[in-house]
């Protein structure tokens, strides 16, 4: 039992009557119960924000994740990355990379809407005007000055326009990326 509910509320009352008259006909002791006094009376911080539960990594990138395994389930876009492919011949590589090429494209197609950032087509002069957007634009070379900066398009970059991906189902472990398969004879 703590000691604020071992005082009863007459205990409490009776205190609480002491202190008044201590206050008021000794200025010693109202000096000494001042801090507590201010402390009481400071405005209330506002309730600290709840923390946020921890979401495992595999829940908070789950869309990621299910996207990967698409394109692994159409594509065999995993298989083709973790292969050790320095033993292959050129033909071979070029061979698979075909395979999943169709299949990761299929699924980029299907849940995606992308086009290129600038409409120009790779190799063509461009003019970056003041003001642009360094997250749709990267400058390479010698970037000295200021815009407007007037160079060679590289690359057009990739937007996604529209994303039509379907929530990850909640009954499947997001970490799974493709089952393993065994063939029953």
């Amino acid at each position: 039992m703590n000691e604020t509910a071992a005082l009863s509320f007459f205990a409490r009352l009776a205190m609480a009557f002491v202190c008044l008259m201590r206050i008021l006909f000794d200025a010693r002791f109202a000096l000494a119960i001042a801090p507590a006094y201010r402390a009481r009376r400071a405005p209330e911080l506002p309730p600290a924000a709840k923390p946020q539960e921890e979401v495992p990594p595999e829940k908070a990138h789950a869309s990621g994740l299910f996207l990967l395994s698409m394109l692994q389930r159409e594509g065999r876009l995993i298989d083709f990355l973790q292969e050790e492919i320095a033993g292959y011949s050129d033909a071979e590589v070029g061979a698979a990379a075909r395979v999943v090429h169709e299949g990761c494209r299929k699924v980029v197609g299907q849940y995606l809407a992308i086009e290129p950032v600038l409409p120009e087509a790779e190799g063509a002069s461009v003019t970056v005007a003041a003001g642009f957007d360094a997250q749709r634009i990267r400058l390479t070379g010698n970037v000295a000055g200021q815009p407007p900066f007037k160079g060679s398009l590289k690359h057009h970059g990739w937007a996604a326009r529209e994303v039509k991906l379907p929530p990850p189902p909640a009954a499947i472990d997001p970490k799974i990326l493709a089952p393993a398969e065994v063939e029953l004879p």
